[in-house]
């Protein structure tokens, strides 16, 4: 037995002795040859140039301004008398410069491991260092490299869509190497979410140097991969025109304008902000301001608002009741003004005191009698219309190229379980048929249910026309309807804006292209039952109306854009939100939106031709047409509010 240990312990020793051996001759001196190498080459990256971003005419929305940076040499004394030669010398040169915030900069980052110069000032405009460029280069201890800022010269107009940049923080340094050696990144909007095709890649110098860190020979280089564009679907003089209207009106809402295939020509979020607060570093000040505005600036509403998206949704809802029951939406409905379920005393009132009588598919769209809906709703039930509320884009992300997008809401049993640990009641699935209740989406949703409805493609909304020099390819989604129902519901959106009892007429009617559309309101506080005759929006307190919906598109025949407003406690969708949808239309026509065609590059990543005529059509002939048919089959005589 002490044979086999003293065997053991003998080859133990020697085992330990050769991998040591193999350690200190030959891995050792791998490591040995890289830092030696490490000491005669020194690598320096070249930061690429971040690329530009136009609008859909070559308009500039984010460039990038020439200057300059500066840095100082490392290893100087803090409160030395060199460095506060420095400082001295740059606050002289540069008036504005706060030489204490350049002291804290060059302290925090110096150390006696860092043997690169620290920079103080991250950019000096081209025009003020050209005065001043000769003398400070000749000191030694100042460097002075060429940089860029970036600059969005439509500021407000286009801050939602575009975003801005701003300095990187630990977390994402780490997970970029360019973000890391640039020190900036896209923070939100495009900037974000296309950061790493505008940042470009990074190019670099390796040097031979001496041992004293200086050049001496350039081994090898590399350059940046840089300037890579993005070219966007946007026109940024409808987005201009949008947004002062919003102004002029004194209202908070959104805009958006997309044409069928899903290029998305206008999205405005009113009010904004100016992204060029945030490229340096935005004060405590202006930060603060925007945080403490009630109209919150700050929010993406185009996909970050979340709303109720009241009668906008019926038609969905209506396509949804003849996907669960096939021919439901065959049989009318009667409307005395309110209905109740089972031996409860409850009212679910329609908005119309009175009712709507006897009220078949069309008629539901173009009056929007809320009693049609409820009935269906109980006999389809809240599974199923949500399962296909869902299939047509509402409460689901619409994949648009902009960061962060929200769901929104649309319920189910199962969801209220999650949610509250309740159980799912009827009333619930009433309220949920007229866009009310749980439900909330976004306004691209909207936008884009309601291109589904006008073609029967569900496509996926692109602000990008193309990136990097290459066409954005649109993603399309069929969807098949019932022939009859579908085309019911658009009439019934014809009537909407072109009937006289339509909720749309007075703003609609009368626009230079036949439009198809929907109204709505959506209710942000409770009605009691106690209340007979409901106060008008203009007599509640602004926080307590409701908010203002219309989503359009056109022309009625051959849906070519879609138009979606809603306007924030803005009462009515049809006497709000209307007149700046008829607005738009104004301008699309007048800048000839609806005579231009698509290339023939871009026509062959664009979706299918959609199935409509292909011959011109005399859109005043066919409004005239349906009108008379119109007055043939309504004979109504009560008058409608705007809903």
């Amino acid at each position: 037995m002490r044979y086999y240990i003293t065997i053991f312990i003998f080859v133990a020793v020697w085992t330990i002795m050769i991998v040591r051996l193999y350690h200190v001759s030959i891995k050792s001196n791998y490591y040995y040859e890289k830092l030696a190498k490490e000491n005669i080459e020194r690598k320096e990256y070249i930061k690429p140039v971040r690329g530009e971003i136009t609008d859909v005419n070559g308009n500039l929305l984010a460039m990038n301004q020439i200057g300059f940076s500066i840095s100082v040499k490392p290893h100087l004394k803090a409160g030395g008398d060199r460095l506060k030669e420095i400082g001295e010398l740059l606050s002289d040169t540069f008036p504005d410069l706060n030489t204490t915030v350049l002291y804290k900069v060059y302290k925090k980052q110096n150390s006696p491991y860092n043997h690169k110069f620290i920079k103080v000032v991250d950019f000096i405009p081209y025009a003020d260092m050209m005065g001043a460029y000769a003398r400070l280069s000749l000191d030694p201890d100042i460097r002075i490299e060429a940089e860029t800022k970036r600059y969005y010269p439509y500021g407000k107009y286009v801050a939602h869509i575009i975003g801005y940049t701003g300095r990187s923080n630990q977390k994402e340094n780490k997970a970029d190497k360019v973000v890391d050696v640039v020190g900036k990144v896209g923070k939100s909007g495009l900037e974000r979410y296309y950061n790493k095709v505008l940042q470009g890649e990074l190019g670099y110098v390796i040097n031979k140097v001496t041992a004293t860190n200086k050049a001496i020979k350039v081994l090898k280089r590399v350059p940046p991969k840089d300037n890579k564009n993005l070219t966007l679907n946007i026109d940024i003089g409808l987005q201009e025109m949008i947004y002062k209207a919003f102004e002029s009106m004194k209202e908070t809402g959104v805009a958006i304008v997309m044409d069928v295939s899903g290029r998305v020509i206008a999205a405005v979020s009113y009010p904004a902000y100016d992204p060029n607060l945030f490229v340096g570093g935005i004060s405590t000040k202006d930060w603060r301001a925007l945080q403490e505005d009630l109209a919150h600036p700050f929010t993406n509403k185009i996909t970050h608002g979340t709303y109720p998206p009241g009668s906008s949704i019926k038609m969905g809802m209506a396509l949804a009741f003849d996907k669960a029951i096939p021919g439901i939406l065959g049989t009318p409905e009667y409307c005395k003004g309110y209905m109740t379920i089972g031996k409860s005393t409850h009212k679910f009132r329609c908005w119309k005191h009175y009712g709507h009588g006897t009220v078949s598919l069309r008629k539901a769209i173009r009056e929007s009698c809320d009693v049609y809906f409820y009935n269906k709703s109980l006999k389809v039930g809240i599974d199923a219309m949500a399962k296909y509320l869902r299939s047509f884009g509402l409460g689901v992300k619409t994949g648009v190229d902009l960061p962060r997008e929200f769901n929104g809401v649309i319920p189910d049993k199962a969801w209220k379980m999650r949610r509250y640990k309740q159980p799912w009641y009827k009333g619930e699935t009433v309220i949920a048929a007229i866009g009310q209740g749980y439900d909330s989406v976004t306004p691209l949703q909207v936008a884009r249910y309601t291109a589904l409805v006008a073609t029967g493609r569900l496509v996926t909304p692109r602000i990008a026309k193309s990136i990097d020099g290459n066409l954005t390819k649109p993603e399309v989604k069929r969807i098949r309807f019932n022939p009859l129902s579908i085309t019911e519901i658009r009439k019934g959106m014809y009537d909407v804006c072109n009937a006289k009892k339509g909720t749309a007429y007075r703003t609609m009617h009368n626009l230079p292209i036949v439009v198809a559309g929907k109204t709505g309101t959506s209710q942000v506080t409770s009605i009691s039952q106690s209340t007979i005759k409901r106060l008008k929006e203009s007599e509640l307190a602004y926080f307590h109306r409701s908010h203002a919906w219309i989503t359009t598109y056109a022309p009625y025949n051959d849906p070519q854009y879609v138009v979606t407003v809603l306007v924030e406690h803005g009462g009515h969708g049809g006497s709000t939100s209307g007149p700046m949808a008829a607005k738009i239309y104004k301008w699309l026509y007048s800048h000839d939106y609806f005579k231009k065609k698509p290339t023939d590059k871009e026509r062959e990543v664009l979706m299918e031709t959609l199935d409509t005529p292909s011959t011109p059509v005399n859109h005043t002939q066919i409004k005239q047409k349906l009108r008379k048919e119109i007055k043939k089959k309504i004979r109504e005589s009560q008058t409608l509010d705007l809903f």
